[in-house]
Formats: structure tokens, sequence, C-alpha cells
């Protein structure tokens, strides 16, 4: 089981459509927010990753359910885990909530790739870092 991180979001106007909720595909910008503040967070910044070990990291897969609307000014709470760690590949539990409600959950796998997109090992010192916040 992983450690949980924590970041809020607000919930803005131009993430909304004609009905006043959030656009479903904006949960995973949501998500991706929430991923890039977990590197940094843990002393990981996405230039220095790819100017330093020549990597990177794409999403490859995305399995996501939404339960319940977000609307505009809303905060959300976004909550993320690593639910597996491979050498090259990391799997993400998220999820967005309001207050007491879960509006969307998601399972999002991660692949470390070099500049040309090509498969590479996450950089030791980084995975070292991510492996820290991980509780058995």
């Amino acid at each position: 089981m992983a450690a949980e991180f924590t970041w809020n979001v607000r919930v803005y106007y131009e993430d909304t459509d004609a009905g006043g909720i959030v656009y479903y595909a904006n949960y995973l910008k949501f998500f991706e927010r929430a991923r890039t503040e977990w590197l940094r967070a843990i002393g990981v910044g996405q230039h220095e990753l790819l100017a330093t070990h020549d990597a990177m990291f794409v999403v490859k897969n995305v399995s996501a359910d939404y339960h319940a609307p977000a609307k505009l000014d809303d905060v959300l709470k976004l909550t993320l885990k690593i639910e597996k760690m491979g050498r090259a590949s990391l799997v993400f539990v998220q999820e967005a909530w309001c207050g007491d409600t879960l509006l969307n959950s998601a399972r999002v796998k991660v692949a470390c790739v070099d500049s040309a997109l090509r498969p590479r090992a996450v950089p030791s010192e980084v995975a070292a870092k991510m492996r820290d916040v991980v509780v058995d």
C-alpha cells in the first residue's frame, strides 16, 4: 500500500461543459497535475529529469470511473497512491473528491521513456525517491 499524496484544485469555468459540470476529460488533466505536483513534492523536476537522465513519464493506460459530478467553484481534493512500481513503469490509483463525495476514481499506468520515446528504466535515484514514499 502506498502513502497517499493529496493536492487540491478549484474548478474554473473553463473546466465545465454547457451543463455547468466538469467535462469528463478534464479529470485526466486534474490527475496529470496531481502526478506532476507529487513528483515535485518528492524532489523530482520534470525538466531536470529529461535534461539529466533523458527520461520522462508518459501515460500508457487509463481506466476511469465517474461517480458524481463536480461543479463550478468546487474545490476538489485529488489523491494519488502508487499501486505498483515496476522497473520502467508505475501504476497509480487516483481519486477526485469534493468534501466526502467521491467524484472520480482512476487507475493510471505511466511508462518511463527516453526522449526518442523508447522504454527505459526509471532512473535509480528517482526510483529511490518514489520508494521512500511507499509504505509496506
